[in-house]
């Protein structure tokens, strides 16, 4: 039998071993929307919402399974103009017993599965939803009818390169039309 916790931010995995799943629900408030945006770099999250699940396998690990939807509002990189993204994400996450988590200055290969946590005492749920929004936003935001943008960094007094200065047989095709020409 699921039980249902509403704006629970963190959940003790005590809790969720004795009802067996824990159904839960976000939705920040205005505040907490603007400080994530400020934490995320956001201009605005218009809409944020985070819920699903939390079950214990037969194994006594811990199984998040939750929808993640947002509206959020960051700058074009080519503009500076708002663009606005609507984000709707499905999230799985697995919380292993028997996962040792490295310590400091440990060499440890990353696991292909990356839904996979070790076991915490308590899941945190928000840092979960912020974590996900981080991850699903674009990084680089762009307006469809931003144009391209041509940039060059070269020092005072020196010619940019151009794509053909870059390629490995430029100077051999110049010295081939040189060559050519002298004929």
């Amino acid at each position: 039998m699921a039980k249902h916790r509403q704006d629970a931010k963190s959940v003790s995995i005590r809790d969720i071993s004795r009802s067996g799943s824990l159904s839960f629900e976000l939705r920040p408030d205005d505040a907490e929307r603007a400080e994530i945006s400020r934490t995320l770099g956001f201009e605005k999250i218009r809409k944020l919402s985070f819920s699903g699940t939390l079950g214990v396998t037969g194994n006594d690990d811990v199984v998040l399974e939750a929808k993640l939807g947002a509206t959020v509002t960051q700058k074009c990189v080519a503009t500076l103009d708002p663009v606005t993204t609507r984000i709707d994400t499905s999230v799985i996450r697995r919380f292993v017993d028997d996962m040792v988590e490295p310590g400091p200055g440990t060499e440890t290969e990353m696991p292909e599965d990356d839904t996979i946590d070790p076991l915490p005492g308590l899941v945190d749920l928000q840092k979960i939803m912020i974590e996900t929004l981080a991850l699903e936003a674009p990084v680089y935001p762009r307006r469809d009818d931003a144009e391209p943008i041509t940039v060059t960094a070269t020092p005072p007094g020196a010619a940019p390169i151009t794509d053909a200065d870059t390629k490995p047989f430029a100077a051999l095709e110049e010295l081939k039309h040189k060559l050519n020409r002298n004929d």
